[in-house]
């Protein structure tokens, strides 16, 4: 059930790469009062829980983004390493570092933090099953050093401190893992908002956790309802019914006011995932011919009316250094290496596949469809919500699946996205791809420090890629939320980390 907060929104945001909205009043309303500590904050998330808010899975995303769980060491709007639960942190070799402990932290079910509870916390990432994403292609194990923790990866990566930035890998407490395996999340963790209830794939209630090492919350807690239904989440931003609104669609904003909506950054890329392992698409000559037939700038326009831009390779315009680098002749070569596309064989039959969460994604997998079929193909279609795709997704049950990704969802760098979606042993992998030239590519890149020298091996990583023809990337889209007025110091994040935090607040009325 969505819950009454009436108002509309007015503000001003800069398009930085990490944006905190703060609002004042209401336009064109009745005059909002201050805010009260006894306010909640009513939240419309666009993904319902895949499983059960395991740290483990996607989940975690939802987690950190209402201040429940936290981690090691967090990024800052550009990048860089910042403090979080870690104090402090160096390397000792090329593949350990140490971190130390902030000390005074306590869990919301009061129990408390030391280093020999951080360290098992991570242990218990990596004995997962199934690892957590930002695991891919990578051994993780801590142990307690006097008052650190040293972590160890293997192979060793100078990104180290970037992938524990993942909330995939917060802190909980010891009561949080289970001896099933599995992690209780309700309680267990260290930020400012404590889950208390889960009401299975429909709502979830955080409540202000008064021990937070890092002060008090303003709000006393924040209601989430997971509403999949785009039309159902448009109708909450035109009646007023929630405090805020994620997931609206570009093709909405015709049904809202200027004053309704708000556009934010974004790192994502939308993309077209081929089946590389079984079914037609097998066959890299048949990939092409669907590369060659499909219209990705028809797409942008119908589709998101003009409101994406186009996407040249995976990784975006949130990445500055990216598209200077796609001009270098190297690059041009790799992504030109590509198989010839051959005659489609009249009524070869494949199956296309979409979530529906996103409402753009249908109206492209039509397009595509369309497109498809006028070169030969027999096209079926399937759209569901995203948690009753996922498991035939990654089973390879779909030739061709539809998907909207955060490119530096997982540690801050591109290297993790695509181990995880194109390397032989990347448990995203949803285009089935396992190509030992681009393995290659990526074990060069992830063995090369941060910096110039990286940025240009990740982008021969990602020719190399495309030069498979197991991805079409065509869009890189906004981020368009519905924000009540008098909501403060909420935080829109282009890598989905943060949304509330201990100053935030929303007004009484």
């Amino acid at each position: 059930m969505l819950r009454k907060t009436p108002g509309r929104l007015a503000l001003t945001i800069a398009t930085t790469a990490l944006v905190g909205v703060t609002l004042a009043g209401c336009a064109g309303g009745a005059p909002v009062e201050e805010e009260s500590a006894d306010a909640r904050l009513q939240l419309v998330n666009v993904l319902a829980p895949g499983a059960g808010l395991s740290p483990f899975s996607d989940d975690a995303f939802k987690m950190t983004r209402v201040g429940a769980f936290e981690t090691l060491v967090t990024l800052d709007e550009n990048g860089e390493l910042q403090p979080g639960l870690a104090t402090a942190w160096e390397q000792i070799d090329e593949s350990t570092w140490r971190f130390t402990p902030r000390d005074g932290v306590r869990f919301q079910d009061g129990s408390e933090m030391t280093p020999e509870v951080a360290a098992a916390a991570l242990n218990s990432a990596e004995a997962a099953t199934p690892k957590p994403r930002v695991l891919d292609g990578l051994t993780l194990s801590a142990k307690v050093d006097g008052t650190d923790v040293l972590v160890t990866g293997s192979p060793a990566t100078s990104l180290l401190p970037q992938l524990l930035t993942s909330p995939q890998l917060p802190i909980l407490a010891p009561a949080a893992y289970l001896e099933d395996g599995t992690v209780d999340p309700l309680g267990t963790g260290t930020g400012p908002f404590a889950l208390t209830e889960l009401d299975g794939v429909t709502s979830a209630t955080f409540d202000r956790f008064d021990d937070y090492w890092g002060g008090t919350a303003k709000l006393a807690g924040v209601d989430i309802d997971f509403v999949t239904d785009a039309n159902t989440r448009l109708a909450a931003v035109r009646s007023g019914t929630a405090d805020v609104v994620e997931g609206l669609a570009a093709g909405q904003l015709s049904q809202l006011t200027e004053d309704q909506y708000q556009v934010s950054p974004t790192t994502r890329t939308n993309m077209i995932d081929f089946n590389t392992a079984s079914g037609p698409f097998a066959d890299p000559a048949i990939r092409a011919a669907a590369r060659e037939a499909i219209d990705v700038d028809a797409i942008i326009e119908t589709a998101y009316g003009g409101q994406a831009d186009r996407a040249d390779g995976l990784l975006g315009p949130a990445l500055a250094w990216a598209a200077p680098l796609r001009e270098g002749s190297e690059y041009t070569t790799l992504n030109a290496d590509r198989a010839p596309a051959a005659v489609v064989p009249g009524g070869t039959k494949i199956t296309i596949a979409t979530f529906t969460e996103r409402q753009e994604l249908p109206d492209v997998l039509s397009l595509v469809a369309q497109q498809l079929e006028a070169v030969g193909f027999t096209v079926e279609q399937v759209t569901r919500e995203y948690q009753y795709l996922e498991e035939d997704a990654l089973s390879g049950a779909f030739d061709l699946f539809i998907q909207s990704r955060n490119t530096v969802l997982d540690s801050g760098d591109p290297v993790s996205f695509f181990r995880a979606d194109f390397s032989c042993d990347g448990t995203y992998n949803l285009a089935k791809l396992c190509d030992a030239e681009v393995d290659a590519a990526l074990d060069r890149a992830d063995a090369t420090p941060p910096g110039e020298e990286r940025n240009r091996l990740v982008l021969l990583a990602e020719a190399q890629i495309l030069a498979t023809d197991a991805v079409i990337p065509f869009a890189h889209p906004q981020s368009i939320f519905g924000v009540a007025p008098g909501v403060e110091n909420l935080i829109l994040d282009p890598r989905d980390r943060v949304m509330v935090t201990v100053d935030t607040t929303v007004p009484v009325r």
